[in-house]
């Protein structure tokens, strides 16, 4: 489980601390990304950030200390970032346009973290347990209700609005959590930014009018 006590608020660090708070926690979520919790190893994640394991421990106790950060990093943001409710615009067609072009922009820029994620989701989400529980559950409920109120209005088909999230997630996070698939099938190295534009279109325009909803 996630330890509760990383989510109270920190007391005020140097910027030289975080600084190299978050270059551990870089390294960490590339080990993790590359070989999951069970496969990392301090000496891997301290290795990859040119410092020694004993100086590492210093600002972070344990392999499991170091995941349970880079787990909430990730998920932090989605949900900051993420809120349908919050959203620029003033009709479904723009926030949800904005919301999955944005979920685009995360596995785009975030990629390794949405691989932790989806890995510690296969493996039975043991850490995330109470978070899901606590945070990004009530953000779906706030949505949902969002959702429902544009079925309600007539401005949108009548659908079951957790499965559209559930789709919007697993369509735009493959990206992300398969990259090199979609890269070896659109013959590149590597996805780039046009990629991530081009998926946007398509997956704005199949949802959007599956959703009954007007081009914007």
């Amino acid at each position: 489980m996630i330890n509760h006590d990383v989510l109270r608020k920190p007391r005020r660090r140097s910027a030289s601390r975080e600084a190299l708070e978050h270059k551990i926690l870089v390294a960490a979520e590339e080990v993790f990304a590359e070989h999951g919790f069970n496969g990392a190893s301090v000496d891997t994640i301290a290795e990859r950030a040119g410092l020694s394991k004993q100086n590492m421990l210093y600002y972070f106790s344990s392999k499991e200390s170091l995941y349970n950060h880079v787990l909430k990093d990730i998920l932090d943001l989605w949900i900051e970032k993420m809120a349908l409710i919050e959203q620029a615009g003033d009709t479904p067609t723009v926030m949800l346009e904005n919301y999955i072009r944005g979920k685009l922009v995360l596995s785009y820029t975030r990629p390794l973290g949405s691989k932790v994620f989806a890995s510690e989701v296969v493996s039975g989400a043991a850490h995330l347990q109470g978070y899901i529980k606590n945070d990004l559950l009530p953000q779906l409920e706030a949505d949902v209700a969002l959702v429902n109120s544009w079925i309600e209005q007539g401005l949108m088909d009548r659908i079951e609005p957790k499965h559209l999230f559930f789709t919007i997630w697993a369509t735009t996070q493959t990206y992300a959590d398969f990259s090199a698939q979609i890269s070896l099938a659109l013959g590149k190295e590597k996805l780039d930014e046009d990629d991530f534009i081009q998926a946007g279109d398509f997956l704005t325009h199949v949802l959007l009018k599956g959703l009954g909803l007007p081009p914007r």
